[in-house]
């Protein structure tokens, strides 16, 4: 009986890991679409990052415009993340081409736990 609940045990867990791999997959996919595309870049924004800081509390862009955003780290280990951009930018992937389509105010934060003044580390993304 035991051995029966071993088996059946090892092919849910076989089961489960196959479900989670092929879901990872599609988010890569999901999360690559914008920097697989052949955007041409119009401007260029460059976010600076020092400890528990951004260099400015707000960034402009255009709405409709491609523009390429370059991540620079100063000191610590920062990243940015802005969510509704699809937007991850860190020390080994630091720049990406991106068509902001929807004008508002996004917020950005520090993608990478740096310490105790990471949850203060923010800025605002306003597309116009």
């Amino acid at each position: 009986m035991i051995r029966k609940s071993a088996i059946l045990c090892s092919i849910i867990f076989v089961l489960l890991l196959t479900a989670c791999g092929g879901n990872t997959s599609n988010s890569d996919s999901a999360n690559n679409a914008a920097a697989g595309s052949n955007l041409t870049a119009e401007e260029e924004l460059v976010i600076t990052a020092t400890n528990y800081s951004f260099d400015q509390p707000e960034y402009h862009l255009k709405k409709g415009v491609p523009v390429k955003i370059i991540f620079e780290n100063e000191s610590g280990n920062h990243g940015i993340l802005i969510p509704e951009m699809k937007l991850r930018l860190d020390a080994k992937n630091a720049s990406q081409v991106v068509l902001p389509e929807e004008a508002g105010t996004f917020e950005m934060t520090c993608a990478i736990m740096c310490g105790s003044g990471h949850s203060g580390m923010t800025a605002k993304i306003i597309v116009e």
